[in-house]
């Protein structure tokens, strides 16, 4: 397991400081903001606190409001709103400087047998083992990949990610809104469902922003690029160990008003499909100072 894997496990693990009330830190070594998957997985760890073992998420929907500081602790909140014979509702606000930086609702139930159906994974995807890791991406293509995304590949991360398209990151070439990445957790995830769905929530939050440029030929690491997570989506359809790659389908219908709007769909190796996701995030040009 590889010891940002192990951080990911640790952070994960609030500490309880009073009836409905959690502290979480973010890891030792971090960008100059907390990363919003964070965010997420510790918000749904504190709901899922308050929850009876027996019911499980099925769909969250967060709003981020503020940058959170990785240099100090957030407090998150917990809010017992419904306690129902089929579902639990909980909300959560994380604070920062005695201000929200972000506010989650989510939906428990407990397991249900019923109607059911899937989209099949796309078939024309190859496979990760025949795509090129990270450090073989920066090996091939040197300077032709963009400083900012350089430095985030180069760091000891608790997710490996092959992307299926690799004309974006070395080039600016306008491209359809549409990316396939293969993603993995660098260690296994203990057999626990919830802290499973909560890792789940966390790598949902990558990559997604960064499909509604294509169509523009940019990046979100672009210097003339203002970008962060506005809101986040998520419904958890089936439960998986994740002990293995991850299919991540992504797409971007729009992007308007300075926002862009993403899907996205996590399927097993095996083709089932485990979660969907929307995002939607800011994408606004810089202006160039006078």
């Amino acid at each position: 397991m590889s010891l940002a894997m192990q951080e990911l496990l640790a952070i994960l693990d609030l500490e309880k400081l009073e009836h409905n009330l959690y502290r979480g830190r973010s890891p030792k070594e971090s960008w100059q903001r907390i990363f919003g998957g964070q965010t997420i997985a510790q918000a749904l760890v504190a709901a899922q606190r308050t929850v009876e073992p027996d019911r499980h998420v099925h769909s969250l929907h967060g709003y981020f409001m503020r940058p959170g500081d990785t240099a100090v602790p957030i407090l998150y909140e917990v809010d017992r709103i419904r306690d129902g014979g089929s579902f639990t509702t909980r909300r959560v606000v994380a604070i920062q400087h005695g201000q929200a930086i972000f506010s989650l609702e989510a939906s428990f139930q407990g397991d249900e047998t019923g109607l059911e159906h899937q989209i099949p994974m796309p078939l024309d995807v190859p496979r990760p083992d025949s795509l090129p890791s990270q450090s073989d991406i920066l090996k091939l293509y040197g300077e032709a990949v963009p400083e900012g995304i350089k430095r985030y590949w180069e760091r000891d991360r608790p997710i490996e990610m092959r992307p299926v398209i690799l004309q974006h990151y070395v080039s600016r070439e306008k491209l359809a809104p549409v990316q396939h990445i293969w993603i993995r957790t660098t260690g296994p995830v203990p057999a626990d469902r919830a802290l499973q769905s909560a890792v789940l929530a966390y790598l949902s939050d990558m990559t997604l922003l960064d499909t509604s440029t294509f169509a523009h030929g940019r990046a979100v690491f672009d210097r003339d690029i203002q970008a962060a997570s506005l809101d986040h989506a998520m419904w958890f359809h089936r439960q998986d160990p994740l002990d293995g790659w991850l299919l991540y389908t992504q797409d971007s219908p729009s992007t308007q008003g300075a926002r862009g709007f993403t899907r996205g769909a996590l399927y097993s190796e095996n083709g089932t499909l485990i979660a969907s996701v929307a995002q939607e995030g800011l994408i606004r040009l810089r202006k160039s100072p006078k």
